[in-house]
């Protein structure tokens, strides 16, 4: 009987792979399923499950793929998605790895879109505080294409309302995978210019696809940033784009966007000329009102005989200074009095009789604190003397140095009979040294001495 050939299991392997890479069914494949075990990798490829009620592959999208998607995948949510089947040798698992993605039943700029929102609503942008417009704005830039009817219903309501403001066109691409990246760019440009008042960035209607340069995080961001009150006019009515939500205000449509933009120039110029008639009427009646006040001025006493204006005050004058004159002769009185009584007080007493007799009294004061300390320390000496002798009287050493002894039981002293028995295992302690003894006889009830 011939003896059957064993594989390897690398050749085993090797022959499955090559089989899955021959298979022209599982080079391109559709599948339908729910993400599972997936954790975003930021910057790298990403693995995870796709699964139904019954089966369950593991995938795998390469870092290039991934970026190219809309949308960002989370778990459990149910994509569709298209690859091709392989065998991973060094497991031999097979797998897909996944060309493409987009979310099922949900498209993939829909799906962005709300992720979007929600990435942003979380960083608080839809609730940041709105720029103020500018009432009577110098310089408008507008950000849109240069070409086509928004540009000319933007110029042309400008001009019809407020023709004397200045509007600086940039040019921007406002679709297509470029589109974002343009406008950014010029939005930048006009913030690094810093003169412009307003910033109107308006485009036409169109698909999601064709209004999805301005649903780009980069563009959102962008009018965020900006220090110009931005006007965004982006699609129809009805199409609401993320530029629209950051921006400081949305208008409807283009024409809208300029008219928001600059007031109507006659009805400011009207109002000019209401204030002005007002402001006329109103510094004439003050200058009448002025006029009749000085006119009764004019009739007053003040005027035809000055001289009145100042009597009482000379009155006052001259009894003020009487009564300065009277009291700065009694406090120079009084000060010399008070001078003389503290100069006799200072001739009674001499200070260096003074001084004589404290530096006696100090003396004094010495000698007794010497003689007292003498005698406190000898005192103290006595007490301490005494009080060594006691103590050393009540010494258990100087009890145990006339032969007294002390007994111990397990390292417990033996105070009664009653703490010991027969056999047990006893010390006893002189001061110098001790002695293990054995009990062999216990005398209860006779006290010593008697």
């Amino acid at each position: 009987m011939e003896q059957p050939a064993y594989l390897t299991v690398t050749a085993l392997t090797k022959y499955l792979k090559r089989k899955f890479e021959a298979d022209p069914y599982l080079e391109r494949v559709y599948l339908t399923g729910e993400i599972s075990n997936f954790r975003l990798r930021a910057n790298a490829h990403q693995y995870f499950s796709l699964k139904d009620e019954k089966a369950k592959i593991s995938a795998i999208m390469f870092k290039g793929a991934f970026q190219q998607l809309k949308f960002q995948p989370k778990e459990g949510m149910k994509v569709l998605v298209v690859g091709r089947i392989a065998l991973y040798e060094a497991t031999g698992q097979y797998q897909i790895y996944v060309e493409h993605m987009e979310p099922d039943g949900v498209g993939a700029f829909y799906q962005a879109l709300e992720q979007l929102k929600e990435k942003l609503s979380l960083e608080g942008m839809f609730q940041l505080p709105k720029k103020p417009l500018a009432k009577f704005p110098k310089r408008i830039a507008v950000v849109t294409s240069p070409s086509g009817a928004v540009i000319k219903d933007i110029i042309t309501t400008v001009q019809r309302r407020y023709p004397i403001v200045q509007v600086v066109v940039y040019p921007t691409l406002v679709q297509g995978k470029d589109a974002a990246a343009n406008i950014v760019n010029n939005i930048g440009r006009i913030e690094a210019k810093g003169d412009f008042d307003t910033m109107i960035i308006a485009r036409g209607g169109g698909s999601i696809e064709d209004l999805w340069p301005f649903n780009e995080e980069s563009v959102a961001r962008a009018i965020i940033a900006a220090k110009t009150p931005v006007i965004s006019s982006v699609g129809h009515e009805t199409d609401v784009t993320i530029a629209d939500m950051v921006a400081d205000i949305r208008a409807a449509t283009p024409t809208a966007a300029a008219e928001l933009s600059v007031p109507v120039l006659s009805d400011e110029l009207l109002r000019i000329k209401e204030k002005q008639n007002r402001l006329i009427q109103a510094m004439s009646f003050i200058i009448k009102q002025k006029n009749q006040r000085y006119q009764q001025l004019l009739t007053s006493y003040i005027f035809r005989q000055p001289t009145r204006l100042y009597e009482g005050f000379s009155v006052k004058l001259d009894l003020l200074q009487r009564r300065l004159a009277q009291g700065g002769r009694a406090q120079i009185s009084f000060a010399k009095d008070q001078w003389q009584e503290k100069s006799n007080r200072l001739y009674l007493v001499s200070p260096a009789a003074q001084v004589s007799k404290h530096k006696q009294a100090l003396e004094y004061l010495q000698q007794q604190l010497f003689s007292k300390m003498e005698w406190l320390m000898q005192q103290k000496k006595q007490t301490y003397l005494h009080s060594v002798q006691n103590l050393d009287l009540l010494s258990p050493l100087k009890i145990m140095g006339r032969g007294y002894t002390y007994t111990t039981k397990d390292q417990k002293i033996i105070r009664s009979t009653e703490d010991i028995h027969i056999l047990d295992e006893l010390e006893i302690h002189w001061i110098k040294g001790k002695a293990l003894v054995e009990v062999k006889e216990i005398k209860k009830g006779e006290i010593l001495g008697e």
